[in-house]
């Protein structure tokens, strides 16, 4: 994505990072006492009342009727802006900008993550990970955000949940305020409360909340999965994605594994060495589909070069 790197290679970057890593490697009660009929009272006849007509919706060769279908709420807090100004400065994506090469990676690998999600039985959940900090896996989580929020379809929510040390919100340009720690710690907090609307009509964001020594706890717990739930059910069009704490450095990212569809985790091509990669992919077993990003890649000069022909044009 950033350009730091000298890897050559054909391919989406999840393809080039599976060719440089090698990734393949009851209740019993007391019987009754037993009772002599003969000393029982004789029990007198009752005629029972006349049954009532059934109403023509209930006759047994009409229609069932529907089963009822949960759905996940709106979101109704107020829309905040997000400051474009930010986003351009840290090299983010930007919403209605031309088309670069950057845009154009991260359109290849939502297509490819759209498909996944298509028939994956787990929701449309992605959780964004790295070994250890530094290697990108916030910048790609937004810029993936960033670009999904561009479907015609689709609903994204951006949820910061790397608890000890939050940032999304402020690399947005947004007021932060609870957040999901807080409505997994108090029953109280509805969570769609929580969530911060922007002014890009589907993107929202879910901040990380209040700190927490139990936060791996809260999130191995049932009430996690609850929540997750009244914020998806009913709308296959939400998309959830996650930004996590580093694997080897924080024990939340693994948990959250636990709750995702998909696991991106992220490998910055001039810094991620093999053996940190393989214990990162270890901790996400069991859990998620996982997918290598490879991040920090330059392109040689004979390579792909996205945006070129938006930014020429074809001669008529």
């Amino acid at each position: 994505m950033n350009q730091h790197s000298s890897i050559k290679g054909r391919g989406s970057l999840i393809e080039r990072a599976t060719e440089i890593y090698d990734f393949n490697a009851a209740l019993r009660g007391r019987a009754a006492p037993v009772v002599d009929p003969t000393d029982l009272p004789p029990v007198p006849a009752v005629t029972p009342p006349p049954a009532a007509p059934v109403p023509a919706a209930f006759a047994a060769d009409s229609p069932a009727a529907p089963a009822f279908t949960p759905r996940a709420p709106d979101w109704t807090g107020p829309v905040q802006p997000i400051d474009r100004i930010k986003l351009a400065e840290a090299g983010f994506l930007r919403p209605d900008s031309a088309v670069t090469t950057m845009s154009e990676e991260f359109r290849l690998l939502k297509r490819d993550l759209l498909s996944q999600l298509r028939t994956n039985p787990r929701g449309n959940r992605i959780l964004v990970c790295s070994a250890h900090s530094g290697e990108g896996k916030t910048f790609c989580a937004i810029n993936l955000a960033l670009s999904l929020a561009a479907e015609k379809d689709r609903e994204i929510l951006l949820v910061d949940a790397d608890f000890g040390k939050p940032g999304i919100p402020a690399q947005l340009g947004l007021e932060t305020g609870r957040g999901l720690m807080d409505a997994l710690a108090d029953p109280l907090v509805a969570i769609e409360d929580c969530v911060i609307r922007t002014d890009i009509s589907s993107l929202s964001v879910l901040p990380a909340g209040q700190r927490s020594h139990d936060d791996t706890e809260y999130l191995a717990s049932a009430r996690t999965e609850q929540l997750l739930k009244r914020l998806t059910d009913g709308r296959p069009e939400r998309i959830i994605i996650f930004d996590s704490p580093p694997l080897l450095a924080a024990s939340p990212a693994a948990v959250l594994a636990s709750h995702a569809a998909i696991a991106l985790l992220v490998v910055r091509a001039d810094k991620t060495s093999e053996s940190a990669l393989r214990d990162a992919a270890g901790m996400l077993k069991g859990g998620a589909q996982v997918q290598l990003l490879l991040n920090a890649v330059r392109f040689n000069s004979g390579g792909r070069r996205f945006g070129s022909y938006y930014a020429k044009g074809e001669a008529q």
